[in-house]
């Protein structure tokens, strides 16, 4: 048994987990100053496996690993992009604490130039669907890269010519103290963000009412709701990393809730749709708005994507 005041906390090994971690690891000491934090890396299958798209990978390759280290005992909490975790969690498993979201906006960063400026057959480097859809259907005249690796890695072949253009999460650029290195922040009204992109969630053991009961302590509740909406509306679609779609949620006046959401291909084709809390929980405001969509042809959509089925 570990001692009260010990915490061992779970991460991926590049310096934007770390420096993710270390946000956490505060938040956790500020909470408990008696708290002694170790920090555990974990290699993950999205860490290794650099041959593949991710798409062809699937979701959750960045974590699998470390919740079984959570299962396993080895950790006590599980620190991770938001954006990484299924759509559904083990039954053993939840989510403890989400930390005050960072922007949640894309960012293009480029050689020379904003999105509407690149000349005519730039090459724009990015692993997502989503963002391949985006950029289709913003600047169909631009080529989308594959391009795999941490931030500092797509960063380095930017600099080295390999695309003239890369796409990224903002909130990855501020964490590691590069966000004068964007040269332009999409406007979430026109591309949909990854859903959970921007926050941070923890995870813990379901039965862990020692680990729970401090990470109730720093939840944010505003981001829980935010999140807990899309996620609801991603597996609602049963959708993977294969699927261009994208959702978001912000509280607007009066504690209701704005959820944006769209589905898309690869091509740039998308639908998309907008809905504002009338009662339902965040749940069931995720679940609607999916249905919709899927109705209005996403279902079309996620089946060229060669996705998981959706029933």
């Amino acid at each position: 048994m570990m001692p009260a005041s010990e915490l061992v906390i779970g991460t991926r090994g590049s310096w934007l987990a770390l420096a993710q971690t270390e946000i956490a690891s505060v938040a956790l000491f500020e909470a408990e100053p008696s708290l002694r934090v170790r920090v555990e890396r974990i290699v993950t299958t999205g860490d290794v496996r650099t041959d593949l798209p991710l798409s062809e990978l699937g979701r959750g390759i960045f974590v699998s690993e470390i919740e079984r280290a959570l299962l396993d005992h080895t950790i006590d909490v599980a620190v991770h992009s938001a954006k990484d975790l299924p759509s559904t969690l083990d039954s053993r498993l939840l989510i403890g604490a989400y930390l005050p979201r960072a922007d949640a906006r894309d960012v293009l960063v480029a050689r020379e130039g904003s999105l509407a400026t690149l000349a005519p057959g730039a090459r724009v480097g990015t692993s997502s669907p989503r963002r391949m859809c985006a950029l289709r259907a913003l600047r169909p005249d631009l080529v989308p890269v594959e391009i795999r690796g941490n931030v500092d890695t797509r960063l380095r072949k930017l600099s080295d010519g390999e695309v003239d253009a890369l796409l990224l999460a903002g909130a990855g650029l501020q964490r590691l103290g590069r966000a004068a290195e964007a040269s332009e922040w999409l406007d979430l009204e026109i591309v949909i963000p990854c859903v959970g992109q921007g926050a941070l969630a923890l995870e813990a053991r379901a039965n862990d009412d020692r680990v729970l009961s401090l990470l109730e302590r720093i939840d944010d509740l505003p981001t829980r709701i935010a999140v807990t909406a899309e996620r609801a509306f991603l597996a609602e679609l049963g959708a993977g990393c294969r699927a261009a779609a994208g959702a978001h949620a912000r509280m607007g006046p009066e504690s209701s809730l704005r959820l944006q959401a769209f589905i898309g291909t690869i091509s740039g084709e998308h639908i998309r749709a907008e809905r504002v809390q009338n009662g339902e929980t965040p749940e069931d405001l995720g679940r609607s708005l999916a249905r919709t969509l899927l109705a209005a042809g996403g279902r079309e959509f996620l089946q060229q994507a060669d996705g998981p089925p959706v029933s």
